[in-house]
């Protein structure tokens, strides 16, 4: 009896710990903010004024995509982009997003491409095909042509996942992808735009000298 008493009382101390030290935790994770890092980095701006965007939406699913889609638009608009500059492209499903985001990021008119989709797991290997086809395809596109492509295609288990991320409890993909095209568009340019600076700098040193 003394030890069941016993046992009771430190399962129900151990238990309430463990809810302090969690607690405790969370606090302070929400409280100090990250050291700075020692060496300077070079970063994009969240600016998108004079910035050129394309965004390509999926059709199918479209109850989802186009709640992404208003999402990343509304984003940019925030972020100073100009209605002019933002092109919208619709393809029929997420499959076919990375040939039309190519196609655009060739034309060298964009600084950024935003990929929007949904792709819900069913009961065949199709979902899996698709999913790793579209990633694929996209992130080849990015590194080939050298323009940033944004990526705000949803992979989920189930339609109400996709609707968690599409605005509901965990924010909107769209929106977040509209932040990663802006910011790599302009981190794009100034790290174009460094090694110039460096060379006027020399030039400018070795006029000096003479």
């Amino acid at each position: 009896m003394n030890r069941r008493g016993h046992r009771g009382t430190g399962e129900g101390f151990h238990h309430g710990d463990t809810e302090s030290r969690r607690k405790s935790l969370k606090k302070k994770i929400n409280s100090e903010r990250p050291p700075k890092p020692a060496v300077a980095a070079i970063e994009g701006r969240l600016s998108g004024a004079g910035k050129r965007f394309a965004i390509v939406v999926s059709r199918f699913n479209g109850f989802i995509t186009e709640r992404l889609f208003q999402s990343a638009y509304d984003g940019l608009l925030r972020l100073g982009a100009a209605k002019k500059d933002i092109a919208l492209v619709r393809v029929p499903g997420a499959f076919e997003i990375p040939l039309a985001a190519r196609t655009l990021a060739e034309t060298k008119k964009y600084d950024a491409i935003i990929c929007i989709g949904c792709l819900l797991r069913g009961d065949t290997a199709h979902y899996d095909v698709i999913v790793n086809e579209v990633t694929r395809g996209i992130g080849q596109s990015a590194q080939e042509t050298g323009v940033p492509h944004a990526f705000g295609v949803l992979t989920c288990e189930t339609l109400e996942q996709a609707i968690d991320r599409a605005g509901l409890k965990m924010g909107n993909k769209g929106f977040e992808a509209a932040l990663a095209a802006v910011e790599m568009a302009n981190l794009r340019s100034v790290v174009r735009r460094s090694p110039l600076a460096v060379r006027k700098s020399r030039a400018k040193g070795n006029n000096n000298k003479r």
